[in-house]
């Protein structure tokens, strides 16, 4: 399982044309899931995700989680964060967990989220999606389980 984190000042996502999910100060995780993963994988980035140290306390270092930072958390699923890159110039998404256990794990992480969280929104799975983000820092890091 992967996830890309940003801090952000800011972030929405529409579907055809209407806000599905916002938050004001926080993080947007864009959640790419793989077909070796499983609820063990997405308790284990969810905490990590909640815990990662990225915002700053009072003497301008990065040793603040989100939740310490009073920050919301926007989760979006990406399949294209789970490419295989490495070789060629076309990406093989093989290693892509199908449709169903995506969405499966998918829908348990947010639920996960919001019992641990507030405030938690998220996109719509497998939607097209327009996400706006104000990157802040820009601050962004690759978490992988």
């Amino acid at each position: 399982m992967k996830g890309l984190i940003q801090r952000v000042s800011h972030a929405r996502v529409n579907v055809a044309g209407k806000s599905v999910g916002a938050i004001d100060n926080g993080l947007l995780l864009l959640l790419g899931i793989e077909e070796k993963d499983g609820h063990e994988s997405a308790d284990k980035l969810l905490n990590k995700v909640l815990n990662y140290r990225v915002f700053s306390d009072e003497n301008g270092r990065m040793n603040l989680n989100v939740q310490q930072a009073g920050g919301g958390l926007l989760v979006v699923s990406q399949f294209t964060l789970v490419a295989e890159t490495d070789r060629g110039l076309r990406p093989s998404f093989s290693r892509g967990a199908s449709p169903q256990q995506a969405k499966a794990l998918y829908d348990y992480f947010v639920k996960r989220a919001k019992s641990q969280f507030s405030p938690v929104a998220s996109g719509v799975f497998a939607a097209d999606m327009q996400v706006s983000l104000l990157n802040d820092g820009p601050v962004t890091f690759m978490l992988e389980i």
